[in-house]
């Protein structure tokens, strides 16, 4: 057990190291005044799309919770579950352990819903699986689309193996639909059965999954100037790989693990333009998202404190 409990901390720490000690070997003469030259060279207009790229972002996260929230049953207001979603991953991106700070937030929200524990369990564990799948159809099409974004990070697999590694994902997405579409009986798991998601749901998952983060690589892509830019289709590949590597990681915000991918994949951009990017990113998707999420859990909390005392008094 005791081993279990700090496997992955010392991952995450041993993670984080070496990718900053590889980053700061990637950055060797990289100065401050050139990334602040290269935010400075972002158009307002690309300001305004990497805005409008972070709003698509965490609109698709609300809608994890929301098709969870159909499958299980249950009606609760959008206003509610967007604030709440946001909190909850505005939180989570940040923090790490997306899966136990994420718990904690929606147990406290929709705990105030009538949820049980176990449901709010199940809604936790749906939202994490919309995320894979979203992760894996996109990879899917981004490999057989473009398989050659792999040859970035040096000769892992032949052009014809990577388009058929994305066709393999692809047909793994398709047998969770057919899967839908069919209908299959519960899995029980002792007392708890686990239902197969409508083809409607199913649907709306990948949608979901997939827009967050088109969203979010968008973000990246219009924070990048137009000078070797290799396309959304490439930088939307790097970012999958480098969010899932940071996802795995279990390192807080990704912390060296997306500057170090990025900089490995983008080598014909100028370090100091990829770096400002992601500052970009950092800003919209991670920094301010916080600052907001930390207000709303105060407020929140303030709201349950002062109810607990009014029901006290009575």
């Amino acid at each position: 057990m005791k081993l279990k409990r700090y496997f992955w901390p010392v991952v995450a720490t041993a993670t984080i190291v070496l990718s900053v000690w590889l980053l700061l070997r990637e950055l060797h003469g990289l100065s401050l005044e050139k990334v602040g030259d290269s935010l400075a060279a972002i158009p307002a207009l690309h300001w305004v799309c990497a805005g409008i790229s972070t709003l698509v972002a965490y609109a698709a996260l609300a809608g994890y919770d929301r098709v969870a929230l159909l499958h299980l049953g249950k009606r609760i207001g959008w206003l509610f579950i967007t604030i709440c979603s946001f909190t909850t991953y505005a939180l989570s991106h940040n923090i790490g352990a997306s899966v136990v700070s994420g718990g904690v937030v929606r147990y406290r929200a929709y705990s105030t819903k009538g949820l049980s524990p176990a449901e709010i369990g199940l809604l936790v564990a749906f939202c994490s699986f919309t995320f894979i799948l979203g992760t894996v159809t996109l990879i899917g099409v981004v490999l057989v689309i473009d398989p050659d974004v792999v040859l970035r990070f040096a000769d892992l697999l032949p052009l014809s193996a990577s388009r058929a590694t994305g066709v393999f994902l692809l047909l793994l997405v398709a047998l969770y639909l057919i899967g839908s579409l069919l209908r299959l009986r519960p899995l029980h798991i002792g007392r708890f059965a686990i239902v197969y998601p409508s083809l409607h749901v199913t649907l709306s998952q990948i949608a979901v999954g997939a827009s967050e983060l088109l969203g979010a690589a968008g973000i990246i892509y219009f924070a990048l100037p137009e000078a070797g830019n290799p396309g959304y289709l490439i930088v939307l590949g790097i970012f999958l790989m480098s969010f899932s590597a940071a996802l795995i990681s279990h390192v807080p915000g990704g912390l060296g693990v997306l500057e170090l991918v990025f900089l490995m994949g983008l080598p014909d951009m100028a370090d100091a333009d990829v770096i400002a990017a992601l500052l970009v990113f950092r800003l919209f998707y991670l920094i301010v998202p916080l600052v907001m999420a930390v207000v709303v859990v105060l407020l929140f909390e303030r709201s349950r404190f002062r109810s607990e005392d009014v029901n006290d008094e009575i």
